[in-house]
């Protein structure tokens, strides 16, 4: 590249641009959310069954998966480990990963508990929200004479 060819680019580059948008069509009469569609929408029946499934399915699995995975590899730390007086390097690698693992787990299932209870705190949340909205409405409309 030439020298006054990377100077054009760069006085190009440097100089004021106005910004400009061009809408192709207008947004939906609905709203933003989509065709048909409400910008936000919560359903407490799919918020608790989500919960449900992270409870009875989810964490369960995750349990008992990972105790699968800490049976073999133990069971394999003992194999390369030292039994006449040397072992396989490979033993403290796997001991050093299993406990990374368990870490790992642990952190997990916290996680999904948390995100099963804020699944359950959401739908609270919500219900509440409606509750004081519809509350304001009913006062307000008392107070207009509505």
């Amino acid at each position: 590249m030439a020298w006054d060819e990377w100077e054009q680019i760069k006085a190009d580059e440097a100089a004021p641009q106005s910004a400009s948008m061009r809408l192709n069509q207008l947004a939906p009469t609905a709203g933003g959310g989509g065709v048909g569609r409400p910008d936000m929408a919560s359903s407490p029946e799919a918020k608790k069954a989500a919960a449900k499934a992270i409870g009875e399915d989810v964490e369960p699995g995750v349990t008992r998966d990972g105790k699968h995975a800490a049976e073999s590899t133990n069971a394999a730390v003992k194999e390369f480990g030292p039994k006449d007086g040397h072992g396989w390097d490979t033993s403290s690698a796997l001991k050093r990963t299993q406990e990374t693992w368990e870490k790992q787990v642990r952190m997990l299932l916290g996680r999904l508990a948390s995100e099963k209870q804020a699944l359950s705190a959401t739908g609270i949340s919500f219900q509440s929200n409606e509750l004081d909205t519809t509350a304001r409405l009913a006062r307000q409309s008392r107070i207009d004479g509505i």
